[in-house]
């Protein structure tokens, strides 16, 4: 963030009516993925798969890739692998489960829910004439990403009986009842980098393996095809309408759609302008195309993956237009486009029961390289407490307004460029209310704070008390911390600890008696741009 400015703050008001809950509140934000499933079972990862289950008391749903793909097992940058199938010299099958366990083990011990994801193409069952591991210079972006793991398989027969194997395999370690509350799905953006073959093949591919799913686990959901974002994508709306049909057609097992949106950051001066714009419209895109399908609107959507922009593995060293991923910035940009989902859900008519943050660790980078991650060499970024404070949320959703809450149509047009969004949601359970606010600007640059006044109305006669937290520049913000050491290479010891402990939500306010007037509660707060407050009153 550049320079502060000297504007003077401006006025809010938001209003939360305690006593007209609106719809059960449900946590769609709680699902995370990464490509490079060797790095779940390192300490590190680990610690971190801990910390997303006490996010809530929700399991969080966990989403990654190459968990079928040939290998070594060692995690590199948008690499994984587990070996799990390769052939003697008959070609017969053999199946090794050995780093797959790994993966699942610290799934289970960490209290998280997988969502099991079928890819990619083992190369026993590969026939791409080249490489078969991919070659990742983050420079390259994508330029040499596609290598035979991305070819379709070239027996179904085999791929169907790996896939039932599997799903039986986890069944019996993990438990029937479990493993069928997981959701499986099939591949990952087939419409971009991820797929080599054609539609049809890809139809095909899917029928097999979500039949052999419900072949061996029938309580089981399976879904797909985790297509790209459709805002002006014609390949992506293609290929999502195509496989739609065939499953209308066909008749083939589908329990939740699967879809992409991202983001599009830029430089835009000399600082980052952010393009929420970009995502939202994705997820409207796509949406729009799963009602034209009368048969199929009723199904859950999951948004496989719903992120700033594409690619967690480009650092912000090599593109600075990722620059937003230290600091606040993208902890507040997640709230602002999680809440807007469940809007856009509304609009549309259709449940979105997941949207994945594709983001995670990267073990043996530089300290804030500037990754697309949740933590840096063990210490939370200022992001994962913008998810501690949507994690405070639960019960039902409550009515409420701000006089600066900026419309979602709007926002979808112009980005939240010029004026700021400073919005509010609240929800209810039976100990008390959470209300969350944010300040939230595309653009990456110190703006003017915003004085707010919340208005709690319908409390009753109850008493309160109120607990305050914050993520900001200067709160709940290791980046901020590391910067103000001087940028140490390799923190130890004590100051290992002190940024550890700045990685965690700050309590700013605890006030065991707010005063209630009339049923009414009214706070006030200076919020500053790019912040996000979630006040907790309880009974």
């Amino acid at each position: 963030m550049t320079a502060p400015m000297t504007a003077a703050p401006f006025k809010v008001s938001t209003t939360v009516h305690a006593d007209k809950p609106t719809e059960p509140y449900h946590p769609l934000w709680n699902w995370f993925g990464y490509d490079e499933p060797n790095y779940t079972y390192s300490p590190h990862g680990k610690k971190l798969l801990k910390e997303l289950t006490e996010l809530s008391g929700t399991p969080p749903h966990i989403r990654t890739h190459n968990l079928l793909t040939s290998g070594d097992g060692v995690a590199a940058l948008k690499w994984g692998s587990t070996n799990a199938y390769t052939e003697d010299a008959d070609g017969n099958p053999v199946y090794d489960w050995t780093i797959m366990d790994k993966i699942f083990d610290a799934y289970k011990e960490a209290g998280n829910k997988p969502m099991v994801q079928i890819g990619f193409t083992p190369e026993a069952l590969s026939d791409f004439e080249g490489d078969y591991k991919h070659h990742w210079e983050p420079a390259d972006k994508y330029a040499t990403i596609v290598t035979g793991w991305a070819s379709p398989p070239n027996d179904l027969k085999k791929w169907g009986d790996l896939i039932y194997a599997w799903a039986r395999h986890l069944a019996e370690r993990y438990g029937e009842d479990e493993v069928s509350s997981w959701p499986f799905e099939v591949w990952n953006e087939p419409d971009g980098h991820y797929w080599l073959g054609t539609i049809p093949e890809f139809c095909d591919m899917y029928d097999v393996s979500a039949k052999a799913v419900k072949r061996a686990l029938p309580k089981a959901r399976v879904g797909g095809p985790h297509t790209c974002g459709a805002f002006s994508n014609p390949k992506a709306q293609k290929f999502l309408r195509d496989f739609l049909q065939y499953v209308v057609d066909h008749n083939s097992p589908l329990d939740f759609i699967a879809f992409h949106a991202k983001g599009n950051p830029v430089i835009w001066k000399d600082h980052v302008r952010m393009g929420v714009h970009k995502q939202l419209r994705d997820i409207e895109a796509n949406l729009d195309i799963i009602n034209e399908f009368p048969t199929l609107k009723h199904l859950p959507v999951v948004i496989g993956e719903s992120d700033p922009e594409g690619c967690a593995a480009c650092s912000a060293r090599v593109h600075p237009q990722n620059g937003y991923r230290n600091g606040p910035l993208y902890g507040v940009y997640v709230v602002e486009s999680m809440l807007r989902t469940y809007e856009l859900a509304k609009l549309k008519n259709i449940h979105i029961e997941g949207a994945v943050t594709w983001a995670f660790l990267f073990d043996d980078q530089a300290w804030y390289d500037g990754f697309r991650d949740l933590a840096t060499n063990g210490v939370d970024k200022a992001v994962l407490n913008g998810f501690r404070m949507l994690g405070k949320l639960g019960g039902d959703w409550l009515a409420s307004e701000s006089t600066h809450r900026r419309d979602i149509n709007d926002v979808m047009e112009h980005g939240v460029r010029g004026d700021p969004d400073v919005n509010v949601v609240a929800t209810r359970d039976d100990k008390g209310i959470s209300v969350l606010v944010w300040h939230y600007h595309d653009d990456d640059e110190a703006g003017p704070d915003a004085e707010v006044t919340i208005s709690i109305d319908g409390w009753g006669d109850k008493k309160a008390s109120l607990k305050h937290f914050r993520m900001d520049e200067t709160h709940s913000n290791s980046f901020g911390m590391w910067k103000a050491m001087g940028k140490p290479e390799n923190p130890q010891g004590a100051d290992y600890a002190k940024l550890e402990a700045s990685g965690q939500l700050a309590q700013i306010e605890d006030v065991a008696g707010v005063a209630v007037n009339a049923g009414t509660i009214e706070l006030r707060t200076t919020l500053p741009r790019q912040g996000v407050s979630l006040l907790r009153l309880d009974w």
